[in-house]
């Protein structure tokens, strides 16, 4: 093997490893919401949620939902103290919130061409606790305990995908005899970083309570 090729499949392997770590890593570091796994159903789950806080906004595009939503847990919101502009001046940065795993994501009802993506927040805030955001096109809502059917996959979730795996899932729990109450929505657990086949992604829908 020549040189320059078997530098190059060095340097490409050693990219790659790198690449797949960062998968492991983030994957790791990044709280997930907690869920109770009830049944599968052909491949897919009912999973029961318990009550939820999300913070959601409706924006022309995915960008521009997702800035927003950063931009919240990253200090815009109101916890962050604003100091009158006396020397020395002194700047306390707004309450900092984990980024807790999956993103929703789900087209409007109201306009085709916009979008409403929610962040999960962490366990440990309530609808008491959680800091309203500062901007107007953002708010927290808070969702009650529920069950949910999930058909979840790998790699990439482009618009055809995500539509054949919502139709798998609606199929599956119309031969089930089960209800569906609400929109299908997006779950996303990776950052745009992580490898597409180290990728987790789910199609879910809230179903009328079994119990």
């Amino acid at each position: 093997m020549r040189p320059l090729a078997k530098t190059i499949l060095v340097g490409g392997g050693v990219v790659f490893a790198g690449w797949v770590g960062w998968g492991i890593y983030s994957t790791r570091k990044t709280k997930s919401v907690p869920y109770e796994q009830l049944r599968t159903l052909n491949g897919s789950e009912l999973r029961r949620y318990p009550q939820t806080i999300l913070v959601e906004t409706t924006a022309p595009n995915q960008r521009i939902a997702f800035r927003r939503l950063f931009n919240y847990i990253s200090g815009a919101n109101q916890a962050n103290e604003s100091i009158s502009m006396t020397a020395p001046v002194e700047t306390q940065s707004g309450e900092s919130i984990a980024m807790t795993t999956p993103v929703r994501s789900e087209a409007s009802e109201t306009e085709a061409e916009t979008i409403r993506m929610a962040f999960y927040l962490p366990a440990e805030y309530t609808p008491e606790t959680a800091p309203e955001p500062t901007e107007a096109d953002v708010t927290l809502v808070t969702e009650p305990q529920k069950t949910v059917a999930v058909d979840q996959f790998s790699w990439y979730a482009p618009e055809w995908r995500v539509t054949r795996r919502t139709q798998k899932l609606l199929s599956t729990l119309d031969r089930e005899g089960i209800e569906p109450e609400g929109d299908p929505y997006l779950l996303r657990y990776n950052d745009p970083w992580t490898p597409p086949f180290m990728r987790r992604n789910e199609v879910a829908v809230a179903v009328v309570n079994e119990d």
